[in-house]
């Protein structure tokens, strides 16, 4: 007798900052550490929802906590995770706008896959939500740094909050649901062309 035992694809959302850690703060008071968490949280209920928990996803927060950065790529690396994703909001100007994606640039395959990854989910939420699409960059973040040698690992910025139009775009639930799906629809994509 033979059993096979199937894994689900595990999927590590980090909502960043948390806690006495707001993040950025947006031109309307709005704080990017409670923007990620409730785009995190979205993610969840959308796999359970409309992919019947296809995934196992897993957050780094849960509440408003602040999660070391250590701590955080400690997690996904004990979970074997397939693919980590790191959720920001971006501040600059208040003309700056659009979102961007981070990838740590190492010498395995995982940066390429990374790059994949933040395509895919830049394509996707660009192309659906309108927002003006700043590419995919190199960055020596931790988080990436210390997951990127394990599986493909990505740091989205979801936009400005210091933009008075991104900023207001993040206090309405509709525009959080919305970019819930084009972040997840971003990765599904890409985990169903690579694994």
């Amino acid at each position: 007798m033979c059993f096979v035992f199937s894994q689900k694809t595990i999927i590590v959302i980090d909502p960043g900052h948390g806690g006495k850690d707001s993040g950025a703060v947006g031109i309307n008071g709005i704080l990017e550490k409670d923007v990620v968490l409730n785009i995190s949280k979205e993610i969840l209920k959308l796999n359970k929802s409309l992919f019947s928990n296809e995934f196992d996803i897993y957050l780094t927060r849960y509440k408003d906590t602040l999660i070391s950065l250590s701590d955080r790529s400690r997690l996904a690396n004990s979970l074997n995770a397939d693919v980590f994703v790191s959720l920001h909001c971006n501040a600059s100007q208040t003309h700056s706008k659009g979102m961007e994606v981070y990838v740590y640039h190492s010498h395995n395959q995982n940066t390429k896959a990374s790059i994949a990854l933040g395509l895919s989910v830049l394509n996707e939420s660009t192309q659906k939500l309108g927002f003006k699409k700043r590419g995919v960059k190199f960055a020596d973040f931790q988080v990436l740094r210390e997951t990127t040698a394990f599986f493909p690992a990505l740091l989205i910025e979801m936009g400005f909050i210091t933009n008075p139009d991104e900023a207001d775009y993040f206090l309405k639930t509709k525009n959080i649901k919305g970019m819930t799906l084009s972040i997840f629809m971003g990765i599904t994509n890409y985990l169903n062309t690579e694994l």
